[in-house]
């Protein structure tokens, strides 16, 4: 059966992340969500998605296919119903679709002729930015089970201070030395030829990604994600840090999603807390609005390809757009539009020709080259988030 990984309506409502790659690549937990399907599937799944990220990820079709919606995150459930589904027949969680048969031959889907499977059980669904880091625990030890299942850990070296160990797996080429990890509220996974370094305080839940580094005496709170490439050091609590972006000094982040190829400036920091405690909103790209979170504690939001200067101050609840440049004193306002450049004394137009020397270089120094497609969806999102900027 061919599997295909579809956006769904919650697409809009994961904006800024979702500018730049389907629902399926968003990560949470350890692995990214198509990487969860695939593991529990065992089969290599595409994407159906906006026609100007297709070139990027193309969707592959075939005779018979089964459709689902990214936003669900996979269980032995769900899977065994999805594996079981058959022609015209489709798995509903209320009004939601989840999963359904599909021929190529079928022009137009209507779920009135299908058999209606439901699902009501538990199941993690990522429908806001915000729950990419308040679902994140649940997501980590999901994926924890499901990696190191029936695998043996690489031995924890002798001088580093443990807390239950047997929560702690850590892959080949990893180097952790004099470093304190406490896996007694979830697990720790270290991913491989990831770095801990001397002094770093680490309580779990925690997913240290291939490649990934936490610096010098770095403090982290679970539960976060750390992705691929990424490096991180001072004060980190509930986090999730998409691959090869960088956090690499003092500074708190609390609450918090940063997508990829972002750099937070030495001694940023973000408020995760409004000074009268009440319910935070952040921006919705849906309502174009500021949108209720039912959250006390509610960070920074950070699409890729953004950067911020030293000092950086992010109030509660802001929202960066792809490719915006942040610096100076000051609190910026709480929604910046992609392709910013400025603070608090206001923000011009980052224009393209710019902001791509700057991402050739960054990927660059990765050894990774910034292609013709990656330059079309990033000129694709500057022409669609016009509106937002102030001329």
């Amino acid at each position: 059966m061919n599997y295909i990984l579809f956006d769904g309506p919650s697409r809009n409502n994961l904006l800024p992340f979702t500018f730049t790659r389907p629902v399926a690549d968003i990560r949470v937990g350890i692995l990214t969500i198509r990487e969860k399907w695939e593991r529990y599937l065992t089969s290599t799944i595409t994407t159906v998605t906006e026609d100007y990220l297709s070139d990027k990820y193309p969707m592959v079709e075939m005779d018979e296919n089964v459709m689902i919606n990214a936003s669900y995150l996979p269980n032995d459930t769900l899977v065994s119903l999805i594996k079981g589904l058959k022609e015209n027949q489709a798995i509903f969680n209320g009004e939601d679709v989840i999963a359904f048969y599909a021929k190529n031959t079928q022009e137009d889907i209507d779920f009135d002729t299908y058999e209606a499977i439901e699902f009501n059980e538990d199941v993690i669904k990522i429908t806001h930015t915000w729950d990419i880091f308040s679902k994140n625990g649940e997501a980590i030890q999901e994926d924890f089970n499901l990696i190191t299942k029936d695998r043996k850990s690489q031995p924890i070296p002798s001088t580093n201070n443990i807390i239950a160990p047997e929560n702690i797996f850590i892959e080949e080429g990893a180097i952790i030395e004099f470093a304190t990890l406490n896996a007694s509220d979830g697990p720790i996974y270290i991913g491989e030829n990831a770095e801990i370094m001397e002094g770093a305080l680490i309580r779990g839940p925690l997913a240290l990604c291939k490649s990934a580094g936490i610096k010098l005496g770095t403090k982290i709170y679970g539960p976060t994600t750390i992705g691929p490439y990424s490096k991180v050091g001072g004060e980190i609590k509930n986090s999730v840090l998409f691959q090869n972006s960088n956090k690499g000094h003092e500074g708190y982040l609390g609450n918090s999603v940063i997508g990829e190829w972002c750099n937070l400036g030495a001694d940023t920091n973000n408020s995760n807390l409004k000074n009268n405690y009440a319910e935070v909103r952040l921006w919705d790209y849906q309502t174009e609005g500021f949108a209720k979170t039912g959250l006390q504690f509610c960070g920074l939001m950070m699409g890729d390809h953004s950067k911020c200067g030293i000092n950086t101050m992010f109030n509660t609840g802001t929202v960066v757009g792809v490719s915006a440049n942040i610096f100076g004193s000051g609190f910026p306002r709480n929604f910046i539009p992609s392709f910013s450049w400025g603070g608090n004394a206001g923000f011009t137009t980052y224009l393209t020709k710019k902001a791509f020397e700057v991402v050739r270089v960054v990927m660059g120094r990765r050894e990774l080259e910034f292609t013709k497609k990656d330059q079309a969806i990033l000129e694709h999102v500057f022409e669609e988030t016009k509106k937002y900027r102030r001329q």
